[in-house]
Formats: structure tokens, sequence, C-alpha cells
């Protein structure tokens, strides 16, 4: 088994997530981990990294390949470890812990998306109103852990939902497990991480404007050797289009989670549907929660991504 090169130094357990889940990971040379806060660019980059894989654009039902294993109200932990284990493909497996809740071991990859907060809390909106009625009972019920009270009624109003993302924004970094990190906090925990060669960092932003070449960057990262006219092709693929249009084949189990299934799932994939819905009040509030927490070069470049403000691994602290 490959050697640890970091343990987790935080435990971390929230209504919808256990980072003991991971205690059972038998990593293999190779494995690709998918790690975002929600909502910013995770079952996109878990396709693109499939499609990589495989150098084929065939919808394939990779979110069933590529457990989430930190989620507590899907599956056991067991049966997710089995699934992992049967694999004789590449592996990848999707996270939304902060990165010192995770192990790491030498030869697996970690690819970080990151999105503007402002773009991930309107997406999660969309999100969680899609919810099933079920799924909110299923969320405070999660398989092998402890019962908790079902998650609050999503506003319907976007910017409701955002004075209430806001007000957990703003707070300060809990201590010890039992609460989600706040953004700026959990984003923190990869900042320190960008520099590593194992930590491959992708801007939601970059995704949008240069779809090909950040598949390259990331083809090159995971050392996948993918032709030129392959890449093209698998690039169409991965678009926005392509995914709405084979959403159902690629996620049915989604039926099942969302009122419209796939299609809630993969909404819209813009950004700055914020501008419609804050006030300049809001926005101030968003600023001064940003300067408060994140370097000015952090700051630019979890807004704006690598095109604008250049490789992480070379901006300052």
């Amino acid at each position: 088994m490959p050697m640890m090169l970091r343990a987790p130094t935080r435990e971390y357990r929230t209504a919808t997530m256990d980072s003991r889940r991971w205690d059972g990971y038998r990593p293999r040379a190779g494995d690709i981990v998918v790690a975002t806060y929600p909502k910013c660019g995770t079952t996109w980059t878990q396709r693109i990294v499939d499609l990589l894989v495989f150098q084929s654009p065939a919808p394939r039902q990779f979110l069933a390949a590529s457990p989430w294993l930190d989620a507590t109200f899907f599956a056991s932990v067991d049966e997710d470890l089995a699934r992992l284990e049967a694999q004789t493909h590449r592996r990848c497996v999707k996270t939304h812990l902060p990165i010192d809740a995770v192990p790491v071991f030498e030869g697996v990859k970690f690819i970080h998306v990151v999105r503007d907060g402002r773009d991930a809390c309107m997406s999660m909106h969309n999100h969680q109103l899609g919810f099933l009625p079920h799924m909110r009972e299923r969320m405070a019920q999660p398989a092998g852990g402890e019962a908790t009270p079902p998650p609050p009624e999503t506003p319907k109003d976007p910017r409701a939902f955002f004075l209430q993302w806001m007000d957990r924004a703003e707070t300060d970094a809990p201590e010890g497990p039992g609460r989600d990190l706040p953004f700026c906090d959990f984003e923190h925990t990869y900042w320190r991480t960008r520099q590593a060669p194992w930590m491959l960092f992708v801007h939601y932003n970059d995704l949008k404007a240069d779809l090909e070449g950040q598949m390259q960057r990331i083809s090159a990262f995971l050392e996948i050797e993918t032709p030129p006219a392959r890449l093209g092709e698998l690039a169409r693929a991965a678009s926005f289009d392509a995914m709405r249009r084979d959403g159902e084949t690629m996620m049915p189990q989604l039926r099942a989670a969302f009122d419209e299934g796939a299609q809630r799932f993969i909404h819209k994939g813009v950004n700055g549907r914020w501008k419609e819905v804050l006030t300049a009040e809001d926005l101030a509030r968003y600023d001064a929660l940003v300067r408060r927490k994140l370097s000015c070069a952090m700051a630019a470049w979890i807004e704006q991504g690598s095109l604008a403000c250049g490789d992480p691994r070379g901006l300052p602290d």
C-alpha cells in the first residue's frame, strides 16, 4: 500500500459528512481525489477525469464509480469502500472535506476546484430547492451514523439564502468536529497546499473560458497522454450542453434525489447570477468578509482564477 505522506489533523463531522469514513480507505498509486467546497464544479471535474481516464467521449455512469466517500446519507462506508476495492480501472473519489481532514498518500493526486463564493452560494440555492422531500429525512438518518435534525427548509428567495450563507461565512472557524467550515476558512486549508506536487488547483472560470486548455492541464497532471485530436473530442463531451444532454444517462440516480433529476443538478453552469439578486450593501458585506479572512492574492485568485491572476503556486500567501 502507498506510504502515507500526511495524516489528517482535523476530524470533521457535520450533518452530512464524516471524515472517519476515510479511515478504511486503501489507496492505490494513481488514485485521483476531486476535492472541493460544494457547488464549485465537482461533478464537472469528475466527468472530465472520467473522460481522460477512459479516453472515450461515451456517456458513462461516472458518479456511481466515483463515490463521495465522506457523505453519510447515500451508502454505508462499507458499501462505498467495497465499490472502490472492486474497481480495476484507475479510481476517482470525491470529497467535500477540508484538506486537513483527508489522508494524503504517495501516488494519490488531488484536484481542487475553486469558484467565487457568491457563485457557489447561488448554485447551492438551486441545488437545495430541488431536493425531493424524502431527501431531508434521509440526511437526518445517515447510513451507519448518528441521527441529526433534518436540515432547515431552503428559502425560495435567493437573496435570503445568500444572507443565511453570509451569516455562516462570517463566523470564526469552529474548533473540533460538528459544523461546516465557513467558505473562506475551508479554502484556506487548501491554499496552504497549493505548491504540493500532489495538488492541482483548477478554477471554474478557467474551465468556462478554456475547457480544452484546462483539460490538457489536468491530463498532464494525471500523467495521461491525450492526443490533441482526441482532447478536442473529449472537451466537447465535457461541455455544459453535452453534460445536460447526457445527464439522465450518466446520472440516473439523481432522479431519486431531485425534482428534475439531472436537469436540476446540471442547472445553468453560469457565473454572476448574484449580480441580479444582491444589493450594494450585500456586496459590500461580502467584500468586507473577503478582506478580513483572505489575503489580497488569495481573494483575487478565488474570484478570478489563473487566466486572470496567474498560477496560484506562484502567488503570495
